[in-house]
């Protein structure tokens, strides 16, 4: 497992999730082994809120993700990835606690971005 978590910082499993899809400055790739944590890496997101559009979703995938966390993402977005097969959830708080949440099958889906009529995040 491949999970693509938004974070604000460059801090990795000690950063808090990013409450904004779209205009994040990083993500935080996390590879997964089991239920341990394989290897954990930071990449700038070169896509944030570029111009519109879903871009910052196309950066997500070249990682190669099989997961997203986020703490908030537009319709538009969440659909790209769902056409994708990859899977997205809603968290609040610390990257680490999320992905520990997320092996333990404690995450639940997100909502849509509120005010955006669907648009991309």
């Amino acid at each position: 497992m491949r999970i693509g978590i938004t974070t604000n910082d460059d801090r990795g499993l000690d950063s808090d999730v990013s409450a904004h899809f779209g205009q994040c400055k990083y993500f935080c790739i996390v590879e997964i082994d089991g239920d341990k944590v394989k290897e954990a890496k930071v990449a700038q997101n070169t896509a944030q809120h570029g111009g519109g559009g879903c871009q910052a979703v196309g950066e997500m995938m070249k990682h190669g993700v099989t997961h997203v966390i986020a703490g908030g993402m537009g319709m538009g977005a969440q659909e790209k990835f769902v056409h994708a097969g990859i899977q997205v959830f809603g968290y609040s708080g610390n990257v680490r606690a999320a992905v520990e949440d997320l092996i333990k099958n404690k995450l639940g889906g997100l909502a849509g971005c509120q005010g955006h009529e669907g648009g991309c995040h």
